[in-house]
């Protein structure tokens, strides 16, 4: 009686149960859609900015086209530029470099033995977890030794499955250490039994870039035949410059850090650019364009692309360009740059093309306009390439995907990711992918963490968010002066308001981020009830510090804004990375930078303020530390811990 009496007020209870379980599973979906929405709206922001950087690389090549057309005309006593930008003055054996750098007894890195094995593969891992510094002896060694080997392997790599072998695919580490770690914990070490094909992209932005290069070229000597990497357009000097693997070269070897990235140079140019499986599938960096020819990237020279970034110079009939005598280690080598040297300019575009390219939805093939270099190619160049060149499947790298990989066009297209917490801490997982004869792809993800419990989703949207909205908040302070006029053609009552369309509609068209501004407006500005923004609050809780008090704030946003394009500039100019450089030279390349883009600043305000950057007064100037002047400084920010301000170099 007792149990038909508790089944009778269960049931008459349950139609309550049930729409309370609902409410509850309603409200949290919505909550994680809302969140999860937040986290895109952050990749966004991430992927938007990373992409106008590069924009703003790839137009340096033009600048550097103008530069050579100028600067030589103004200071034709100075032609090393030339050699730094298409020269090579590096000996030819290693033993020029190596043998004049000792190891001592106190050195307690990893110790390799030429050539190499697994126990050196074994070494260099165990070491670098140790986080020790493999010594400039062994690195200039393994750069050398791995030229040798990249010179006889051909521009596409041709590789095989069999039956029971599997071949894996990693795409972008970018100097993520911990990611390799993890791969080979989870997949297994390169070998005979196990290869690897590395998409290219293996340096920049993370703090680790020489950990994983010498771990991937030391695999590649001991297992030539089973470990593959393809160049990625950050296998680039001029890149390297801008996003860390120079300044990690030169902070983890103070003395023999030009040696190591002149060598560097030359690495990249012979790295192969291309893998073909089975002669179904097709591996790059990047993607491809109306126009890849694949029997054409097959036949080019590779060695002559210096850099991606630096067109062939146009000819006007000198077959070569001779410049003095310079100076490396102790010899004296003359060095000449000979036009045909060069790529040929459809070349030139071609690896540019597999290198940058992005696959979207759309038909067709149409200039990449966010990256400022390759194409976009839709899915129906996609199937013209692959059945033009009888191929099956197009493998790619190249962008960050929340999951780490991404399958597009009709499955013909995936993209591979390897770099876990590319952009923050949380913000993306990583994959890895594996080969088998005649099988499907099979795809396997990861993510680094140094906790020891996943943090719930909110607490990671919340530090991925805060640290998008960090970034984009430097973007719109650097372009205070054209925000404010644009706010201001609105407001012809000079209110302080516009409405939200009128705000989002003024961001976009200054900043040209292509950004969801109504959805960002609640992390970037003060609206009243109306809903009209309080626009001079795009401002708030951010400034750029100004070196010396009397300078212009438009100077101080101009050089802000343009600081990671003049610091590569004056790198290059800087061919000893002395860190110094003339005032006669700082001045001569600021005029010119001027001139090509157009910048609205008067050149007696900069050369006062060289003037005074110049402490010692000895005629030169630190362009580090001159750069380094202009930084950001957030106050009061909500989503750190701490009120203290936090400074953004």
């Amino acid at each position: 009686m007792g149990c038909s009496d508790s089944s009778f007020i269960k049931d008459k209870k349950s139609p309550k149960v049930i729409k309370a379980a609902t409410i509850i599973q309603n409200w949290y979906r919505g909550y994680s859609a809302r969140l999860k929405a937040r986290q895109r709206h952050a990749l966004t922001v991430f992927q938007s900015i990373e992409y106008a950087d590069e924009q703003s690389q790839m137009q340096l090549s033009n600048f550097f086209s103008f530069m050579l057309e100028n600067y030589t005309d103004e200071r034709e006593e100075d032609p090393e530029l030339i050699a730094r930008l298409f020269g090579c003055n590096l000996p030819d054996t290693r033993e020029d470099y190596v043998k004049m750098i000792d190891v001592p007894d106190s050195y307690d890195g990893p110790r390799l033995q030429f050539p190499l094995t697994f126990t050196d593969i074994e070494s260099l891992i165990e070491g670098f977890k140790q986080q020790k510094i493999l010594h400039p002896h062994y690195v200039l060694a393994v750069l050398f030794e791995a030229k040798k080997v990249l010179m006889q392997m051909p521009n596409i790599s041709h590789i095989s499955t069999l039956l029971s072998k599997e071949i894996t695919v990693c795409g972008d580490l970018h100097g993520k250490l911990d990611d390799l770690f993890l791969i080979f914990y989870k997949n297994g070490v390169p070998s005979n039994e196990n290869p690897y094909v590395f998409n290219g992209d293996f340096v920049d932005r993370g703090k680790n870039s020489i950990e994983v290069l010498m771990i991937l070229l030391a695999s590649l000597l001991v297992y030539p035949n089973d470990l593959h990497l393809n160049r990625g357009n950050h296998e680039d000097f001029l890149m390297n410059l801008r996003y860390g693997f120079t300044k990690e070269i030169m902070q983890k070897y103070r003395v023999y850090g030009n040696e190591i990235l002149k060598i560097l140079e030359d690495v990249y140019t012979w790295l192969p650019i291309a893998t073909i499986v089975d002669n179904d599938i097709l591996i790059i960096h990047g993607g491809l364009s109306e126009s890849t020819d694949l029997n054409l990237l097959h036949r080019i020279e590779r060695n002559k692309m210096k850099s991606v970034l630096m067109p062939p110079i146009p000819s006007d009939g000198d077959s070569a360009i001779d410049l003095k005598i310079t100076k490396v280690g102790s010899e004296k080598i003359k060095t000449s740059v000979s036009l045909s040297d060069q790529l040929l300019q459809h070349e030139w575009e071609q690896v540019i093309d597999i290198l940058w390219s992005d696959p979207r939805s759309k038909r067709g093939c149409y200039p990449n306009k966010s990256r400022g270099g390759g194409c976009y190619f839709g899915p129906d160049i996609t199937s013209k390439i692959l059945n033009k060149f009888h191929l099956k499947l197009l493998i790619r790298s190249h962008e960050c995907k929340p999951d780490g990989y991404e399958i597009c066009h009709d499955g013909k297209v995936i993209t591979i990711f390897s770099a876990s917490n590319y952009y923050e801490d949380g913000s993306n997982r990583g994959a890895y992918l594996r080969l088998s004869f005649n099988t499907l792809p099979k795809i396997f993800q990861y993510q680094v963490t140094k906790a020891t419990h996943i943090r719930p989703l909110y607490q990671r949207v919340n530090t991925v968010e805060g640290s998008a909205i960090r970034m984009l908040k430097e973007r719109i302070i650097a372009r205070k002066t054209d925000l404010v006029h644009a706010f201001e053609l609105y407001d012809r009552n000079k209110s302080g308001k516009l409405s939200l369309s009128q705000w989002a509609f003024s961001m976009e068209s200054v900043l040209e981020l292509n950004l969801p501004w109504r959805s960002l407006s609640t992390r970037l500005v003060l609206t009243d009830r109306d809903g009209n923004v309080d626009y001079m609050s795009s401002f708030q809780n951010i400034r750029i510090q100004k070196p010396v008090k009397e300078v212009h704030s438009t100077l101080i946003e101009t050089l802000y804004r343009y600081r990671s394009d003049l610091h590569i500039i004056f790198n290059i100019i800087d061919t000893d990375h002395s860190g110094m450089i003339s005032m006669e030279e700082f001045r001569t390349m600021w005029k010119l930078f001027k001139m090509h883009y157009g910048v609205p600043v008067d050149d007696s305000e900069v050369d006062e303020l060289a003037n005074k950057m110049d402490l010692n007064k000895d005629g030169s100037i630190d362009f580090n530390e001159f750069l380094k002047a202009f930084h950001v400084v957030h106050r009061f920010d909500p989503s750190r811990k701490s009120n203290k301000p936090v400074v953004q170099e």
